[in-house]
């Protein structure tokens, strides 16, 4: 019975890397705007007819699973003799890797494979074949249109690498969004007009027989386009070649820190005008904000009221209302105490927790403000995935502010840094987000913070 099982879950992993595959056909196409070509044709009814073949041979071994296990004899440990007869081999499943873990073994066979002209199915059966057979098959999934040959240009492994936004996503601010009891962020697709009210109508009292004045509120359109955050990893291949954990690890955490970074700075900072067609403006830029009127507790509460304030004045109720602030304000407001000792603000931790009553979102990336936001008008397009390339060949401006520029009148003159000159595989992640304020009354922000700091000699 535990063969059958074990075929079962082959071909369950093999039905998903077929679907995979025609999946990545079909996004191909769409991205093209194209039909499909002869060969994708061929390849796509080519996967279908297998996944038929493969759901016909499922059913067949589920329906003998189960007649095995209807005449299955109970264990019987009565001797030693029927015990051993009856004794069911144990298995022992490999642990689940730690979330990014996955696309960085991906990264890792690519390179490896790619740098040693091997085929990359070998190299990822060789390092993960016993202790994670699923990495090999997603791999499987991806790499269809992969060859190991050398070229000079990126090779695009766009596969959806779920596991490596479940790593990214709670590291963001806008990934805490929606989790822990936090309201979750207003989800909007790509390119599709949002209309919103930025100004109410009037209504008025009428007299018998008197004309009704008109009103008119006021609206706005707009859209969400699909821009782009992305971020360049350089190894070295001795570090691949490392079978440690900690190669993995590394390359998941240098793919993740720059996108982390320009994402939360990107969304929460005042200064953030955004960049038509290239980056969204923070949630926060062109709110006129909130002087803070001290350090103390009683000034806390002052600030708080002015926050909360300015959304009761705009009938914005705070129905889904979380506030941003920085992990050493959160700390400042949880040590405070009172004359008696006890705590000011008993729901504050240094990790979030709770503040007036509504959730405390902390990131680094904040640095002496405070926002109040309200989830709700807060909208977020977002594709779910990440893009994945790499290559050995690549010369790159070793910087994180490049100038390269490649649609310029006049090319920019850059250093380059050749992978391939010195013995490294460059790692490319990429996610593509936009979001945008609903409506103005939506954000409160409160500047110069000093919660909690002591207080200043006159």
């Amino acid at each position: 019975m535990s063969k059958i099982a074990e075929q079962i879950t082959a071909f369950e992993q093999k039905r998903a890397s077929l679907v995979a595959a025609n999946e990545a056909i079909m996004a191909k196409a769409a991205e093209e705007g194209t039909t499909l070509d002869k060969e994708q044709k061929e390849a796509f009814d080519g996967n279908s007819a297998d996944i038929k073949e493969i759901d016909d041979h499922l059913k067949r071994l589920r329906d003998m699973e189960k007649a095995t296990a209807s005449t299955a004899k109970p264990i019987d440990g009565q001797t030693l003799k029927t015990g051993s007869e009856s004794r069911v081999p144990a298995q022992i499943k490999a642990a689940k890797p730690e979330p990014g873990i996955r696309l960085a073994r991906f990264a890792r066979s690519i390179g490896l494979a790619h740098k040693t002209h091997r085929d990359v199915m070998q190299v990822a059966e060789d390092l993960y074949g016993q202790r994670d057979p699923e990495v090999v098959g997603m791999i499987k999934a991806a790499v269809i249109a992969v060859n190991t040959t050398t070229d000079a240009s990126l090779i695009g492994n766009e596969g959806g690498w779920a596991d490596f936004v479940e790593f990214l996503r709670p590291q963001t601010i806008i990934g805490r969004f929606g989790q822990n009891g936090i309201p979750a962020l207003r989800r909007v697709p790509f390119r599709v007009p949002l209309i919103s009210q930025t100004g109410g109508g009037t209504g008025y009292w009428v007299g018998e027989g008197k004309a009704k004045p008109l009103t008119k509120p006021a609206f706005g359109r707009t859209e969400l386009a699909p821009l782009k955050v992305a971020n360049i990893a350089v190894a070295t291949m001795e570090a691949l070649r490392d079978s440690s954990p900690s190669a993995e690890t590394l390359i998941r955490d240098d793919l993740a820190a720059a996108l982390i970074v320009r994402m939360d700075t990107s969304f929460i900072a005042l200064s953030n005008a955004g960049s038509a067609g290239v980056s969204p403006a923070s949630i926060t830029n062109g709110v006129t904000p909130i002087a803070s009127s001290g350090n103390d507790a009683d000034a806390v509460r002052v600030d708080v009221r002015a926050a909360m304030g300015q959304f009761i004045a705009a009938n914005n109720a705070l129905s889904s209302g979380v506030w941003l602030m920085s992990a050493t304000r959160a700390l400042a407001l949880s040590t405070m105490v009172n004359a008696l000792g006890q705590a000011e603000f008993p729901g504050i931790t240094i990790n979030g927790g709770t503040f007036f009553g509504l959730p405390v979102v902390v990131s680094e990336h904040i640095t002496d403000f405070v926002v109040l936001v309200n989830a709700s008008d807060i909208w977020v397009a977002d594709d779910g995935g990440i893009a994945v390339d790499m290559s050995t060949e690549a010369s790159l401006e070793m910087m994180d502010n490049p100038t390269g520029d490649s649609i310029a009148s006049t090319p920019v003159a850059a250093e380059l840094v050749s992978m391939f000159q010195t013995n490294s595989v460059a790692f490319r992640a990429e996610r593509t987000i936009n979001w945008a304020r609903r409506r103005a009354s939506g954000v409160a922000v409160i500047d110069d913070v000093a919660w909690g700091d002591p207080a200043t000699s006159p």
